[in-house]
């Protein structure tokens, strides 16, 4: 093994794990609104990634993902609000004013 493969070893290595924090992150947001949505009596409609990037958080190194989802209260209207989350932790959920039933 010589140093150009033990690059691409390790290129590799950060590429995979990437991916799958990225995913676990996804989960847990889907998770959280589920959550969000079932405590407040809300329809979850859909979860996006908005933006991802890599930032610190009380002193640890973890992406920083904004997702978009929307969200209805009466079941006919549809409404979007937006997650911040630093790695796992739920930073801020900010929801627009809705109409219920």
């Amino acid at each position: 093994m010589n140093l150009y493969d033990l690059i691409l070893f390790i290129v590799i290595l950060v590429v995979v794990a990437s991916f799958w924090r990225l995913r676990a992150i996804s989960e847990s947001v889907k998770e959280y609104l589920d959550n969000y949505c079932e405590q407040r009596q809300l329809q979850l409609i859909s979860v996006a990634r908005n933006s991802t990037r890599i930032g610190s958080y009380r002193g640890k190194l973890d992406f920083q993902s904004s997702f978009v989802f929307e969200f209805s209260g009466n079941g006919e209207e549809c409404y979007q609000g937006k997650v911040t989350m630093a790695g796992l932790t739920v930073l801020d959920t900010d929801i627009p004013a809705y109409r219920v039933q």
